[in-house]
């Protein structure tokens, strides 16, 4: 019994240690600009640019003053989104892009698959 009891204070004790100190807040992440390198075809152009280059649209989408323009090809999905600057002719700010079953692929490689495929489908 003496060594039940030992055993049994020693583990009580066991659980009284130190709890681990944890800061009161987390640092947020910093979010990192995303690159433009390579998507020189697209970013600043304005929609009669980016049909020379694309095609016409899979996709044309006015939503106030923004528009989002999408082409689609076999490799990928390209969305680009246009918005006014200064007063002017409403030009890419953004894009996005996916493979068709929504898998990730590198921008720059997307927009140049479909600038290869020549603005035909």
């Amino acid at each position: 019994m003496t060594r039940a009891m030992v055993l049994g204070t020693a583990m009580l004790l066991a659980g009284c240690g130190e709890a681990a100190v944890r800061p009161a807040f987390a640092p947020a992440p910093v979010a990192r600009p995303m690159s433009t390198a390579g998507l020189e075809r697209v970013m600043g152009q304005s929609a009669t640019q980016l049909t020379r280059t694309f095609g016409t649209p899979d996709v044309d989408i006015h939503e106030g003053n923004a528009r989002k323009l999408q082409f689609k090809g076999a490799i990928c999905v390209l969305d680009t989104y246009l918005y006014p600057r200064n007063g002017g002719e409403p030009a890419v700010t953004y894009v996005d892009t996916r493979q068709p079953d929504g898998s990730p692929i590198d921008r720059a490689s997307c927009v140049a698959a479909l600038a290869r495929r020549g603005g035909g489908k």
